[in-house]
């Protein structure tokens, strides 16, 4: 059996007696760091164990352990383990800030403090205040009056060239100093000459079309015998006057005949849901067309039925949506 001569046992015990040194320093070392950055308390006992903050660890450990091989590779567990708990994900807090942004919380007080009352989403805050009036005041109320009827119908066929706020905004100079306040037994009289002035005035910016389509309804309405419009009809080729206030009295008494005196409530939760034509006004169209009426395509007459108040097109959350409601089911009046 091969035995170690003296001299190489010394070296071993040399080498054995620093690594044990260099040992209890790097201990020392790791120990007096940890504390700095969490306090940890290493201690070597019977049961071992690591606290940090409220969590305890248990290593179990050989109380019996005297070789500085175990010692370090129990040490290096430990310190191995304790870092591993500080860098732990599970320990990391995360960096919740106490304040509000700027535009969330103004959008909060927006939200919850704002005295605007809710109305159809297709109006913003940009919207301008002309076509809001519009919206809260007269939009989707029931109307029976004959020139307000006729009103609605010549703005609605202008939606074809602009929209409801440009209309709106001219709405004083087509009533003023165009159409005699949409009084359709006035505008019946227009000639030549007052149709060509109101399409050459740059303020009112209407085609000369646009103009003739007006005067030409009005004679649709009118009962003057000498504004009789006709309509050319295919099956007899022949020439039929008609006139809507002869036939019915009022153009409101002709016009509410098609709804049974009674607006169509809708409830609309999204704008995506309100119709750009429906089938009631494709049955008013048809009948506005035999009748010479021009510009009365579904679309147009549907718009002039929600504006008109033979629909109810406010969306459900609305604050115009009761009210319009409660408007249209009162008993039929006729003004």
């Amino acid at each position: 059996m091969y035995k170690a001569s003296p001299n190489r046992r010394a070296i071993l015990e040399k080498s054995k007696s620093v690594r044990e040194k260099e040992t209890k320093q790097t201990s020392n070392f790791f120990a007096k760091h940890l504390k700095r950055i969490y306090p940890i308390t290493l201690q070597r006992s019977t049961s071992s164990s690591f606290s940090l903050s409220s969590i305890s660890l248990s290593l179990s450990q050989n109380s019996t352990d005297s070789s500085a091989t175990d010692s370090t590779s129990t040490l290096e567990q430990r310190i191995s383990l304790a870092l591993g708990l500080i860098s732990s994900p599970r320990r990391r807090e995360t960096f919740v800030p106490k304040t509000i942004p700027r535009q969330q919380e103004q959008r909060l007080h927006e939200d919850f403090n704002s005295d605007e009352p809710k109305r159809c989403n297709w109006i913003t805050k940009k919207s301008d205040e002309v076509y809001v009036t519009f919206h809260d005041q007269q939009w989707g109320v029931p109307v029976y009056d004959d020139n307000l009827l006729f009103e609605y119908l010549a703005m609605s066929g202008m939606l074809m060239d602009y929209n409801w706020t440009e209309i709106l905004k001219r709405k004083e100079l087509f009533s003023r100093e165009a159409f005699c306040e949409f009084d359709p037994n006035l505008v019946v009289n227009m000639g030549e000459k007052e149709i060509t002035e109101i399409a050459s005035n740059k303020a009112i910016m209407l085609q000369e079309s646009r103009v003739r389509c007006i005067v030409d309804n009005a004679r649709c309405i009118t009962k003057a015998n000498f504004c009789y419009t006709f309509v050319l009809y295919y099956n007899n080729k022949q020439n039929f006057f008609l006139q809507v206030v002869k036939e019915f009295g009022s153009f409101s008494s002709y016009m509410w005949g098609f709804m049974d005196y009674k607006p169509i409530i809708n409830r609309f939760k999204y704008s995506r849901n309100v119709p750009l034509r429906s089938p009631k006004a494709e049955i008013i169209s048809k009948d506005m067309i035999k009748r010479g009426f021009r510009f009365v395509g579904p679309v147009i007459v549907h718009s002039f039925m929600q504006a008109a108040g033979l629909t109810i097109d406010h969306l459900v959350d609305c604050f115009r949506h009761g009210d319009c409601v409660s408007l249209a089911e009162r008993p039929w009046r006729h003004i």
